[in-house]
């Protein structure tokens, strides 16, 4: 039989949710990408707004969560990026901008974070 430390089982625990949300935020680079290939008024475009959003205000509710671990500085930081990305994908779906470079780039960093 199998025995574990409880260390382990946390960390464990940890590294699959910064796995998850790395693959989400990569899910949704890999849309925005497809996104800015087919214009800003594309289908492609919808979903892929639609989706970070969704994503944001996940993350940004968790980050928010008097249960979380993370450093109050760092999810403070983080919540602000978060709501950023929702005014830049608002900011696209109202037509304001046709430039998806920033949105995916900080994306992109957040990414890498979770590795």
């Amino acid at each position: 039989m199998y025995q574990f430390s409880y260390a382990e089982i946390v960390e464990d625990t940890f590294s699959d949710t910064r796995a998850r949300e790395r693959e989400a935020v990569e899910q949704a680079i890999g849309l925005l990408r497809r996104a800015q290939a087919a214009g800003a008024a594309s289908r492609e475009t919808v979903e892929a707004l639609h989706f970070t959003r969704q994503l944001w205000a996940i993350l940004i509710e968790d980050l928010a969560s008097a249960e979380n671990d993370l450093p109050q500085k760092l999810r403070a930081d983080l919540i602000s990026i978060g709501l950023w990305v929702m005014r830049e994908a608002e900011a696209i779906r109202m037509g304001q901008t046709e430039d998806f470079t920033a949105i995916i780039e900080i994306n992109q960093t957040i990414a890498e974070g979770l590795r």
